[in-house]
């Protein structure tokens, strides 16, 4: 491992030229397919570069304007603390959850679970083969939850891809017993709708309540027909989780949503939610669901109820998923340009194409509206080779500040702080060099969160990292401690 300390802010000069103003042309010209669903069970494609491209970017590493491949770079408020390879599972790296000294990875093949008594020195406790895209990924006491969107030929951690044009195909909710954290149980299972690409759990006393968000529906597939304009809803009991079922599928687009291309070039047809973060002590829920961003109650959660809706058509192409601040007055949904495949962080696309969203809360109960205040995008310009996009991350629990990490592919892990919702800013960086020259390749930071005071980080390509940030600014989140996380189920983490 090579690490370079660094406290520049690199723009680079690449992609500004024509491959990247016709990469920008593609992504406007492809309608409902700007931005496709997360990879499948098949590997990532890789599309190759031009050899002028390659030239180019061998350039920008000899004269240090990009880190050589593979290399590290960070600014000088963040160490690199260890790194896991994959080990038996070599599918992609997915999302991440929390549960004491544990870190549950999702991973395409399965889930891996590390011991992170010690951060500096994490090590694998379990993994668990069980494919099925994505493997989305949360805890709940004594129950894992892992999301399956690929169809299968049953629900079982034996099977195999089956196309959903087969009625017996299965995708849904995988429910695991973790009391024993060395052998997990796969204790059942719940088929829904479409699938599951990710779920968000919103846990009560006695059950855990799960919500299933899911797109992309077809007339040709048995188990997904359109119109698909809601979410499940699972019922699981804490006490006997083989009752598991789902009670609901409360209706989110009574008219049908965002409608796409042609109406609106560029953007995602809505057909579903791709990502849901609760915010259970508020009774609050934001909605990223492709063309639409929500603003919902779960007061009941069972029948979750819209409060306000926005679009962004000119530059949100993918509403992929949402983070509220701490003063729930404040939601950042994140643009899922290009849909995880293509290199979107160039000079040419811009700061806007791809970006987080700020969005103000004003107002009071139902009467409460989503304000767009301004965009936030990593400057740190990525190769032609590199796959970069806003993905997923967590706030950092400081007292007055709107603090926020995230992963975004090969653009690496970027923390900044968005207090000033009109003039957020980069404070902290770390990021790996291109995995390759010669082809676009789908790697880097899958999920950044902060948990007791240290950033963990599932590498799509390259494994578990752990970062420690060293900052006055952040420094206060290190008193912050909690028994569980997961992201999507957004703690208030000073009223416990």
């Amino acid at each position: 491992m090579t690490s370079l300390h660094t406290t520049r802010v690199r723009r680079r000069r690449l992609g500004v030229a024509a491959a990247a103003a016709g990469l920008f042309a593609t992504l406007l010209t492809a309608g409902t397919a700007v931005a496709t669903p997360d990879p499948g069970d098949a590997p990532t494609t890789r599309k190759g570069i031009s050899a002028g491209q390659e030239a180019e970017a061998t350039a920008a590493i000899q004269s240090g304007e990009i880190p050589g491949v593979d290399e590290i770079v960070h600014s000088p408020n963040i160490k690199h603390l260890a790194n896991v390879p994959k080990d038996a599972l070599k599918g992609t790296n997915s999302d991440l959850a929390f549960q004491g000294k544990y870190a549950f990875s999702g991973n395409y093949d399965g889930f891996v679970i590390y011991d992170i008594s010690k951060p500096s020195s994490p090590k694998t406790v379990a993994q668990v083969l069980c494919p099925g895209s994505q493997n989305d990924i949360t805890v709940s006491g004594d129950l894992l939850f892992l999301s399956t969107d690929s169809s299968r030929s049953d629900d079982s951690c034996a099977s195999t891809s089956q196309p959903a044009t087969e009625k017996s195909s299965w995708e849904g909710m995988k429910i695991f017993d973790i009391s024993d954290k060395t052998n997990p149980k796969y204790v059942a299972a719940v088929e829904t709708a479409c699938g599951s690409h990710t779920h968000t759990l919103v846990p009560k006393r006695s059950s855990v309540y799960v919500y299933v968000s899911s797109y992309s529906p077809n007339e040709a597939f048995p188990d997904c027909q359109p119109p698909h304009d809601g979410i499940s809803v699972i019922k699981v009991p804490r006490s006997a989780p083989e009752e598991a079922r789902i009670v609901n599928f409360p209706v989110l687009f009574p008219d049908g949503g965002n409608p796409g291309a042609p109406t609106n070039p560029g953007v995602s047809k809505t057909t579903g939610c791709h990502d849901i973060t609760v915010l259970p002590s508020k009774d609050l829920a934001a909605g990223a669901c492709m063309g639409d961003g929500l603003l919902f109650s779960i007061e009941d959660p069972e029948n979750p109820k819209i409060i306000d809706r926005v679009q962004d058509n000119v530059n949100f192409a993918f509403w992929h998923s949402a983070t509220f601040n701490q003063g729930a007055n404040k939601v950042v949904f994140t643009d899922e340009l290009g849909g995880g495949g293509a290199a979107t962080c160039n000079e040419a696309i811009g700061p806007k194409r791809g970006a987080d969203g700020i969005y103000d809360i004003v107002g009071r109960g139902d009467h409460r509206k989503l304000v767009f205040r301004s965009y936030f995008k990593i400057d740190r310009h990525q190769a032609d080779a590199e796959v970069c996009v806003a993905h997923n991350g967590s706030i950092i629990p400081v007292k007055g500040r709107d603090l926020m990490v995230q992963a975004w592919y090969q653009g690496g892990i970027s923390v900044w702080d968005f207090t000033n919702s009109a003039a957020p800013k980069e404070i902290a960086f770390f990021e790996r060099g291109p995995v390759t020259l010669d082809r676009v390749t789908t790697a880097g930071p899958w999920s950044a969160y902060y948990y007791n005071g240290h950033i963990y980080s599932n590498d799509i390509a390259k494994g578990f990292d752990v970062l420690r940030l060293d900052d006055r600014r952040t420094d206060p989140a290190k008193k912050v401690r909690m028994s569980e996380l997961n992201v999507q189920t957004q703690p208030d983490y000073f009223d416990r």
